[in-house]
């Protein structure tokens, strides 16, 4: 096989980029359109860009005349699932007294929603459990712990009231879960939009989250999404729309919602006592993959990565290419170590 020239081999890597950036319809390189999503929320007018590792901005609010600016600091995790170890570096015992989670999920691709919404989320639990532990702990160390301020425990209280309050398992901070691309999924079939749509709901109310469906080409979602972001970050009001009708974008509150009202799991072709489940999240995960069997995105990401393709082999490029990625997980580390030992304003 003759070897590529220069051109055609960069001519390859052009379009593949291309093809990366325009998939699915958003901005920011064929993912989730979080960074789209985020730039809206924070009234910024640029073009969204990849996100590459964990990156970092902020979001300021002025209360009033003369008065300090709340200052919102972000942190946003790119590379789907395969970099979810990076949340280490956010979630912190200084951040954990303010912090909240929210977690954009590619409605365009139900076959790798649940499994990214599971591993991103035991990550993050993970790490908040971690880092309060830990910082108990030490606190207990120290001499006269007993007239310190306490650390704050991960375990969300619920008001009394709180719809299935015995029944669901709240995530340790608020969490904000983002149905992104709804100009896409409202294309699908209707029945597949209804499983997508009640096991989302079930999800939410079971982490006791919000949940929204937006699209970065509709203003009116995007400034109803933008009124949950203002709400967690800056303890504005979230509005009082709710909207839990499957044939329309889902716009729920955390607390407005409760098992009784989304009901038992969707199963048109599927025997629910032929599945072998150990609790309710368990069997509303089985029937969801029944209907859409899923992906697993870290392979797909190989296949997909160009430079691991043998067709396009080149020895001294190859070797080059190694070093570099050797390079890049030097700085990874180098910058973890540096980023953990930032105090930032809370």
């Amino acid at each position: 096989m003759p070897k590529l020239s220069s051109d055609t081999l960069w001519e390859l890597s052009a379009a593949e980029i291309h093809s990366r950036e325009t998939e699915g319809g958003e901005e920011d390189g064929g993912e989730t359109g979080k960074t789209s999503i985020l730039l809206r929320c924070l009234d910024r007018d640029e073009p969204a860009k990849p996100t590459l590792a964990l990156e970092y901005t902020f979001g300021r609010r002025a209360r009033g005349h003369n008065t300090p600016k709340d200052i919102a600091h972000l942190w946003e995790l790119g590379g789907g699932t395969s970099l979810s170890d990076l949340v280490q570096i956010p979630i912190t015992p200084v951040s954990i007294r303010s912090l909240s989670v929210i977690l954009i999920l590619d409605l365009s691709k139900p076959g790798a929603l649940w499994g990214t919404m599971e591993k991103l989320l035991q990550a993050a639990r993970a790490q908040l459990e971690k880092v309060s532990s830990k910082a108990q702990q030490a606190q207990k160390a120290k001499p006269g712990a007993k007239h310190q301020m306490p650390v704050p425990s991960v375990a969300r209280v619920l008001p009394k009231d709180y719809p299935d309050r015995e029944l669901i398992s709240p995530f340790p901070v608020p969490l904000l879960i983002i149905g992104s691309k709804y100009d896409l999924f409202q294309e699908f079939d209707s029945d597949k939009r209804k499983v997508v749509g009640k096991t989302l709901r079930f999800l939410a109310h079971y982490y006791a989250a919000s949940l929204i469906f937006t699209s970065f080409k509709s203003e009116n979602l995007m400034s109803k999404t933008k009124s949950f972001f203002s709400h967690l970050a800056f303890g504005l009001d979230r509005g009082k729309t709710v909207s839990c009708d499957s044939t329309k974008p889902l716009i729920i509150p955390a607390g407005s919602d409760s098992f009784s009202q989304i009901g038992s799991p969707p199963t048109t072709d599927v025997d629910i006592t032929s599945l072998h489940a150990k609790n309710p999240k368990d069997l509303w995960k089985k029937v969801y993959e029944r209907v859409f069997p899923q992906e697993n995105t870290s392979e797909q990401k190989e296949l997909k990565d160009p430079a691991k393709d043998p067709q396009y082999s080149e020895p001294q490029i190859d070797a080059m290419r190694a070093q570099k990625d050797q390079e890049l997980d030097q700085y990874k580390r180098n910058a973890a170590k540096s980023w953990k030992g930032l105090e930032l304003e809370t």
